[in-house]
């Protein structure tokens, strides 16, 4: 199959013009599992990236005992194109009982492999990297069988913050690049390039296992595609993932194109042979997905 290029630039309506395929539909989640597992998230007063974004795997996911858990609580500094994560300053400080809370819904939801991601606290000198530390660290005090990923944000490019992180011994380091160089300035406004390698960078040379993810479909050209994946291979990464976007809601950032799953799988195949261990690449793939088998 021959794969057309993208438009240079994202499209403010070209959402509103496309049909949503059928390789793009996701079961809702429910059941009486789903429920009980919700319950706990809820009685223990926290926030999954997969609610917050919306995942289209979430119910599949937690019934396999993945979950991504987003700590420093629900508000983002940062304004994101394409995330559905409220924006704003938050109004409190760190919360030091959230990693007891997180832990404990471990616990109870049995969880195998817990990603633990973020919001962007801009405001704080260390980004909040002392509450991802402690969580990992009550983790492998008291679900010591459960792997452990971070989802980490830039930290502004902060060694410091980051090395809190790392030495807490998460089993992945993740960071997402997210797109193409070319689309950051209206993807990620906030955030660098050059400084998202760099954590990829560090935490390799460092003897972690690190990962990334890109979202395609947001107005990237496949060239551009392969040249980030080449970028990412090139300090050492050794996971990824590559998943459609979907736009949250019409404030966000509209669909330039639905990827089809054959541009899914060339692309896996590609990154493979750059030397990956591990792909995970498909219309509903996200940052968490299957990832209990990456470790």
């Amino acid at each position: 199959m021959e794969l057309e290029n993208q438009n240079s630039e994202v499209q403010t309506s070209q959402s509103t013009h496309l049909k949503r395929p059928d390789w793009l539909k996701a079961r809702i989640p429910g059941g009486r599992e789903y429920a009980r597992l919700d319950g706990i998230m809820r009685s223990h007063k926290l926030h999954t990236v997969c609610e917050e974004a919306h995942c289209p795997n979430m119910g599949e996911c937690w019934n396999l005992g993945t979950a991504s858990f987003m700590i420093l609580g629900d508000i983002c500094t940062r304004s994101c194109g394409f995330c559905a994560v409220k924006t704003g300053r938050p109004e409190q400080g760190l919360d030091w009982d959230e990693p007891r809370r997180v832990v404990e819904a471990i616990e109870l939801m049995k969880i195998r492999h817990a990603v633990i991601t973020s919001v962007n606290r801009d405001e704080r000198k260390d980004g909040g990297a002392p509450i991802f530390a402690e969580t990992v660290r009550l983790i492998h005090e008291r679900v010591p069988n459960c792997k452990i990923e971070v989802l980490i944000p830039d930290f502004k490019g902060s060694e410091e913050a980051l090395d809190i992180v790392l030495a807490s011994k998460p089993d992945i380091l993740n960071h997402n690049l997210e797109t193409v160089p070319r689309l950051y300035r209206t993807v990620r406004p906030q955030a660098n390039y050059q400084q998202s390698l760099e954590v990829l960078t560090r935490a390799k040379q460092k003897g972690f296992v690190t990962k990334t993810g890109l979202m395609l479909g947001i107005g990237e050209r496949t060239e551009e595609i392969l040249e980030v994946i080449k970028d990412a291979r090139a300090v050492g990464c050794d996971i990824l993932t590559l998943g459609q976007y979907l736009q949250p809601t019409k404030e966000h950032l509209p669909i330039d194109r639905y990827v089809h799953p054959d541009e899914f799988k060339m692309l896996k195949e590609e990154g493979l042979k750059m030397g990956f261990r591990h792909i995970e690449s498909g219309p509903l793939v996200r940052s968490s997905y299957h990832a209990a088998g990456q470790v």
